[in-house]
């Protein structure tokens, strides 16, 4: 080969090979996931099984998991890894679901059933819902355990999971039992049966490169002296409560229709509220803290429930959840709602806890509620946690991720079921980069390059050739 064409032939390739490198780079550089919700009521027909007339049964929620809509479950903490070049995604979420049902006369249930862990992978257009399953067989009650069972076929629909954005939202995945779920199910459902469709938003991190190069990474800020704190003065503080479960589903049920919004600083952790921002003071087991944030509760049938100023006092052992009430029947300013349980408060390593302590409404409290519950009825119990320095951490909220641009719902629905559900992957590359040259598309670049130097070498070597050649004029 003439050294000309050795040379053009050399920096041909080193073009192509240069544009691999970054397309390597970025599918080795996926972007994390973290924080985020997945909403799914499993299947509604099996909820209404459990609690209907034959099984007489219910659920539990385990790992906190909370309830969205009129019969969907919602699992929290996303965590995992988006590539935004291949569109490929798998994401873990946690929380799950405790089903009994046919209980016995010895006070065992036949059905005993709890999925937990859902976890979403997507390759190469297609998707699949694994989930760790408990279950108990029909006809022989052995119990089974397995993690991860690949439990339902997604279908994406077309949809084109490339981009470079901060979330991956989807919404209303057909879902489909497989053989294994089938299997792990205890054998209620045949394989191929629809389950309710599936609906997810996740957050995604920047890849540390991008990070890097972020004004914020340039910014070095100086840590904060701690605080010489009194031993009775609280540095920071939150309360954690759901309310109550079912007043919850009837908000968002198909009675009132409604919702409930949260504001001045509270934070929705699934099955909870999260009031933060505590103050007060702490002095051996008694306790007087304020919180900060707000829940509103709206819905058909005059529903208007504002609950705000949130306090809670503890004494000998005692405590009180106060709030400022506000509702068309019932209007109050620090209302005694719930009373629980507080023994041995005490302060360790700077943190005092009570953690998920039953809780009753109190008198006060059913009048709130516009006598929808009887005082002593059982609430969603309290959390509770203050800290006496700056090195004590709070328990964290479950992660939920930022608010999805499309609210998914897990509810079904005729638009749910079709071939074509609602979804969204994030625009590409709109951070403004260029998009890196794709590996398959490099290296078939790299051919018909590579083909046209042969080819241009042939047509030099067979023009040298014919020039060679004697002509027969």
């Amino acid at each position: 080969m003439p050294t000309r064409l050795r040379v053009l032939v050399a920096v041909l390739c080193a073009a192509v090979l240069g544009a691999l490198v970054p397309a390597a780079t970025a599918h080795a550089e996926a972007r994390t996931v973290q924080g985020g919700r997945l909403d799914w009521g499993i299947k509604t027909s099996f909820q209404r099984y459990v609690t209907g007339p034959v099984a007489k049964g219910g659920y539990a929620l385990t790992g906190g998991a909370a309830t969205v809509g009129g019969s969907g479950f919602r699992f929290h903490s996303a965590s995992g890894t988006y590539d935004g070049d291949t569109g490929s995604f798998r994401a873990a979420f946690s929380g799950g679901v405790h089903f009994t049902g046919h209980r016995t006369d010895s006070g065992a249930y036949q059905l005993d059933l709890t999925l937990s862990s859902p976890t979403v992978s997507i390759s190469g257009g297609s998707g699949t819902l694994y989930v760790d399953v408990t279950s108990k067989a029909k006809d022989t009650g052995a119990v089974t355990t397995s993690r991860q069972v690949p439990f339902a076929s997604l279908s994406l629909g077309g949809i084109d999971m490339r981009g470079g954005g901060t979330s991956v939202v989807l919404n209303n995945l057909p879902a489909t039992l497989t053989a294994q779920g089938a299997t792990s199910f205890a054998g209620y459902y045949t394989a191929g049966t629809a389950l309710d469709p599936v609906s997810l938003s996740a957050d995604v991190q920047q890849t540390r490169s991008e990070a890097a190069k972020s004004p914020a990474a340039k910014r070095t800020e100086p840590k904060k002296p701690e605080k010489a704190a009194k031993s009775t003065a609280l540095v920071d503080g939150a309360v954690d409560w759901g309310v109550r479960r079912t007043f919850r589903e009837y908000v968002t049920g198909d009675i009132a229709r409604g919702r409930w919004t949260l504001t001045s600083g509270a934070l929705d952790g699934g099955a909870l509220f999260r009031f933060p921002g505590g103050r007060g003071t702490f002095d051996d087991g008694d306790l007087t803290a304020a919180f900060r944030g707000a829940v509103r509760f709206t819905g058909e049938h005059g529903l208007d429930l504002r609950l705000s100023g949130v306090r809670v006092t503890v004494k000998d052992g005692k405590g009180t959840l106060h709030a400022d009430v506000a509702s068309p029947d019932h209007t109050g300013r620090k209302v005694p709602l719930v009373t629980f349980t507080a023994e041995n408060l005490r302060a360790r390593n700077g943190l005092a806890t009570v953690t998920e302590a039953p809780a009753k409404l109190t008198a006060q409290g059913a009048d709130a509620f516009g006598g929808m519950y009887p005082a002593g009825t059982a609430m969603d119990p309290v959390t509770l946690a203050v800290a006496l320095t700056d090195t004590a951490a709070l328990p964290a909220l479950p992660d939920l991720g930022s608010a999805p641009t499309t609210t998914p719902t897990a509810s079904p629905s005729p638009a749910a079921a079709s071939p074509e559900p609602v979804a969204q992957a994030t625009a590409p590359h709109d951070d403004g980069t260029s998009p890196a040259l794709p590996l398959s598309l490099a290296a078939g670049s790299l051919l018909v390059l590579a083909g046209a130097a042969a080819l241009l070498v042939r047509r030099r070597r067979a023009g040298k050739a014919a020039a060679d050649t004697p002509q027969n004029h």
